[in-house]
């Protein structure tokens, strides 16, 4: 049985926080800051000029925007950890796919990493990720 504070617990806590805080607020900014109409609005020209519909870049805009913001948080808390790192996968994955048609030599700077940290929290054990509300309830 592993206690709270072994190395092992806290990397868990660590990478999976830092990553629900980069999500989170990438889904806050887009949903409050900016507003899901300005998010449309700037990427919709693009998308427009590649042959995509304003109704594909509405429903894509507003459904990763949603997924960050929750899986984000869902990942802060340590709740339903794997259905947040599925569904935020899924997200990067239409990110990717919507920045390759603009420009299949996109700058993944951004991108990326977040990938990185996704792969890494679905192989990280989850028998040593215990500071979280799913170590209580499962």
């Amino acid at each position: 049985m592993y206690t709270w504070f072994t190395p092992e617990a806290m990397a868990g806590l660590f990478i999976r926080v830092f990553t629900g805080i980069l999500f989170f607020f990438q889904g806050y900014d887009k949903i409050f800051r900016l507003g899901l109409k300005e998010v449309f609005n700037t990427v919709a020209p693009s998308y427009r000029k590649a042959g995509l519909g304003d109704g594909m870049i509405k429903l894509f805009s507003g459904v990763t925007a949603w997924i960050e913001l929750l899986g984000g948080l869902l990942l802060i808390l340590g709740l339903l950890k794997y259905i947040a790192l599925y569904a935020l996968g899924i997200d990067l994955l239409i990110v990717a796919l919507g920045m390759s048609i603009l420009n299949p030599m996109w700058d993944m700077q951004h991108v990326f990493p977040r990938l990185l940290l996704i792969l890494f929290l679905l192989v990280f054990p989850s028998s040593l990720d215990i500071i979280g509300i799913d170590h209580f309830i499962f």
